[in-house]
């Protein structure tokens, strides 16, 4: 998996060495790397949509999508008043610009059929997917169970109904590529953090993966290591998915914001004394929303198939 830092340039990207990645390494390049905003890319007549996308890292790459020249941009939200709010701050500003370009899609995450109806409607009125930007996850203070799955929430949201879209997407990246310049490019929003991974369990006949963490338990109480778990289940199945699907068809990749202080993904925890101290430390260290959406930009639109079943971090890939 990749877990090591970059150090050498190729043509669009650089790509790393196979050093293990350490919380110091990885604060190291927190504190030291200056993202680069995305320029000299015209995205005019393009199709995009942004899970997540009403605050903090969706909402600016969605922001910078726009500045980049789309032409259409889907806003993937649970709650479409928020949506729709995310939508005017969005347009504000813009001249001559046109409201329609902008669609606000309800999305709950929490919810199968809400995923499954996303996607269908995608593939009905959408003539092209240019980008996907799988962009939405919860990190909630305590551990809860999807009441009508059964899985635990923090899974099902940041991994399960994530990997369904981009599963469900894939009809319709198959179906515009005739219509589009180049392929889909779907991009998953995960992190350093699959690394820190404590507790994984390791699936069998007896106890699959899942099953085991349903499991009530010590180690499922930890929600900071449970969202760790999502995000490491996130890379494996990006370099699977990759593994099947032919760039030709989609360019599937992943990227990480680094630790944003503005977020608002772990609003949740916000109120906790263990997430006050991390919300302290990260007003001195973390980026903003709108620099860490600068690297999901980047992986979404700056990057070829070199980058298939690949993750960035820092806007480098990393093996």
């Amino acid at each position: 998996m990749p877990y090591a830092m970059a150090s050498s340039t190729t043509a669009a990207s650089t790509v790393g060495s196979a050093k293990p990645l350490t919380f110091p390494r990885y604060f190291y390049h927190q504190i030291t790397a200056k993202p680069q905003a995305v320029t000299n890319v015209n995205l005019r007549g393009q199709t995009a949509l942004v899970t997540g996308s009403n605050c903090g890292v969706g909402l600016e790459t969605s922001r910078q999508l726009l500045d980049l020249g789309l032409s259409k941009l889907i806003l993937a939200v649970r709650d479409k008043a928020k949506g729709q709010r995310a939508a005017a701050d969005l347009a504000k500003g813009r001249a001559d610009f046109d409201p329609a370009t902008i669609e606000v899609w309800k999305l709950d995450q929490s919810d199968y059929g809400s995923v499954v109806a996303f996607a269908a409607r995608a593939q009905t009125t959408l003539a092209r997917l240019d980008i996907a930007v799988l962009n939405a996850g919860i990190g909630p203070a305590r551990l809860s169970y999807n009441a009508a799955t059964g899985h635990d929430e923090i899974v099902q949201v940041n991994y399960l109904s994530t990997t369904l879209l981009a599963l469900l997407l894939l009809p319709l990246a198959k179906a515009a590529r005739p219509r589009q310049p180049r392929p889909t490019r779907i991009t998953l929003t995960l992190c350093e953090a699959a690394a820190f991974t404590r507790h994984f369990p390791v699936g069998n006949a007896e106890a699959p993966v899942l099953a085991a963490l349903d499991a009530p338990g010590k180690a499922a109480k930890n929600t900071g290591d449970r969202m760790c778990v999502s995000k490491l289940l996130g890379q494996f199945f990006v370099a699977k998915l990759a593994s099947v699907v032919p760039p030709s068809v989609a360019v599937v990749n992943a990227a990480s914001p680094g630790s944003c202080h503005d977020s608002r993904f772990d609003r949740d925890m916000d109120g906790t004394a263990a997430g006050a101290v991390s919300k302290a430390f990260l007003r001195h260290f973390g980026h903003t929303s709108v620099v860490g959406a600068r690297m999901m930009t980047d992986a979404a639109v700056r990057h070829g198939e070199e980058t298939h079943g690949q993750f960035l971090s820092f806007q480098k890939v990393v093996r």
